[in-house]
């Protein structure tokens, strides 16, 4: 499970010198496809949270990892708030409810 907003922080920077978006085909592209992954990412935790409700388990779930991305995100969703970053507060807002649900479900049934 990878948490990773480094790449909403270059389209920000960008954005901010006036090459945004880049006259680039691939680099646009990349730009992106950066915030179809910042969907997508939350989106592909659903498997797991559905498991560990659903089917009431969450065997081989590190609530450890899972608290350890909730206070990662945490930190990225702060970042946005102050920078007033869109996609990095509802990406990092995603992130923060599905870990939560993680976190309790394994707390509940693990």
């Amino acid at each position: 499970m990878v948490h990773d907003g480094h790449g909403l922080l270059h389209a920000h920077k960008r954005k901010r010198e006036g090459d945004f978006p880049h006259k680039d085909k691939t680099k646009r592209f990349l730009d992106r496809a950066v915030y179809v992954a910042g969907i997508v990412g939350p989106i592909m935790t659903i498997p797991q949270i559905l498991k560990i409700w659903v089917e009431r388990n969450a065997a081989g779930v590190s609530v450890y990892s899972w608290i350890a991305y909730a206070i990662c995100s945490s930190f990225w969703l702060a970042y946005g708030i102050v920078h007033k970053e869109k996609p990095i507060i509802i990406t990092y807002t995603l992130w923060i409810i599905l870990d939560i649900f993680i976190i309790i479900g394994t707390f509940m049934y693990g």
